[in-house]
């Protein structure tokens, strides 16, 4: 039986087909480096399982949640959490809606206001569901270019007014993924004004908002005033609390928006399960506290790749968020046989820029998440490993 068009028209997930790669090599018994797949490999903190521990003995937490938006609890440390981080006020029963992790609400959006013939302005180099979603829904994905001249930031004055005229939403993502640079508050006050000027949805991916290095904090779109009114932010606890498992994230934003996403939702899914809401609740509530630690272990990954590539002789640019490097490739390679070469001469995996679209050519990612008893010193034997590639940039 032939599949549905909308499956035959989209390309396998990118990542799906690493895994079975790696598998692959791993079951040969080769030793891999994996800078791959953004996994964080630390445990979920105590305090999260502990809490998780009370709530599941909670017969409530058995049943489906039929708040629509999520236990009140949840939403309302969302709440908090908003207004003690980024000093964002939001209402927790109008403008918070709980999420099965982040990529389903991504998804989710799309569903709510993309028709077919839509146009929706998505970041190149970016993660795939924005693109794949968008053909889902009939719809067709506009690239926006990130170039390095640019701070990898899209040029939202260089989009034609006859396809800015048609969209639908402006996706972006920042902290990025997979640039690993940070938005201002300045870019996203011309982006919400975009937004305003043609009528669209902002949708900001802030999955990895609190991974990020140095003094400068990264903002939330809705700092901007009034964002609300044409933007909604999509939130993880997976990188913050190494919790990509447990499925657990929300959205923030306009009313109208987060019932437009919460009724899509109801129709297709039945939300996470309550036990781990608490759980996030909590976690939430113990942010400040645990989120420092995170971000100096990471700094201390990134730092030492960084150094060790210098080292070796390759130019890099230094990722100030998110937990990725995007690192141009050598001469006479193109990402995907860099990354080949990477893998069978050195048994180190990274990601090939590519599969983040047409401007993604040219680099490939490596992931600071590694599974390793000691991950810095897994990044200098893989930096060692590949000194004897002895490429030229």
């Amino acid at each position: 039986m032939e599949r549905a068009y909308r499956l035959r028209t989209i390309p396998p997930y990118p990542f799906r087909e690493i895994a079975a790669l790696k598998a692959e090599k791993i079951q040969r018994g080769e030793k891999l480096i994996d800078f791959g797949i953004g996994d964080p490999d630390q445990a979920t903190p105590d305090f999260v399982i502990e809490a998780m521990t009370e709530a599941i003995r909670e017969p409530r937490t058995h049943q489906y949640d039929e708040t629509g938006h999520g236990y009140p609890e949840y939403r309302q440390a969302i709440a908090r959490h908003m207004a003690s981080r980024f000093g964002v006020e939001v209402d927790p029963d109008t403008q918070v809606q709980s999420t099965i992790g982040c990529k389903e609400a991504l998804v989710h959006i799309e569903w709510a206001y993309v028709d077919p013939g839509d146009i929706v302005l998505v970041p190149d180099p970016a993660y795939s569901v924005y693109k794949v979603q968008a053909t889902f829904c009939g719809g067709a994905a506009f690239p926006m270019p990130l170039r390095e001249e640019n701070g990898f930031l899209p040029d939202l004055r260089a989009i034609p007014k006859s396809v800015a005229q048609r969209a639908k939403l402006l996706w972006l993502n920042y902290p990025n993924n997979p640039t690993g640079v940070l938005a201002d508050l300045t870019f996203y006050e011309e982006a919400v004004q975009f937004a305003r000027d043609h009528d669209l949805l902002l949708c900001q991916d802030a999955s990895y908002v609190e991974v990020y290095y140095g003094e400068a904090k990264p903002a939330s779109v809705l700092q901007v005033p009034g964002a609300a009114d044409v933007a909604i932010e999509f939130h993880s606890l997976s990188k913050t609390f190494n919790m990509t498992g447990w499925r657990v994230g929300f959205a923030v934003g306009g009313p109208q928006h987060i019932e437009a996403l919460s009724r899509t939702k109801s129709n297709v899914d039945s939300g996470t399960f309550g036990a781990v809401q608490l759980a996030a609740a909590h976690a939430l509530d113990q942010y400040a506290g645990w989120a420092p630690g995170l971000r100096r272990m990471y700094q201390q990954r990134r730092d030492a790749l960084v150094a060790g590539l210098r080292g070796i002789g390759w130019p890099v640019r230094v990722p100030e968020g998110a937990f990725y490097l995007w690192q141009r490739v050598p001469q006479g390679h193109t990402s995907a046989t860099f990354a080949e070469e990477l893998l069978d001469k050195c048994g180190v995996l990274v990601v090939p820029g590519g599969v983040y679209g047409d401007f993604g050519e040219g680099y490939v990612r490596m992931s600071l998440t590694i599974m390793a008893p000691n991950p810095v010193a897994a990044i200098a034997e893989a930096v060692e490993r590949m000194a004897e590639l002895r490429v030229t940039f």
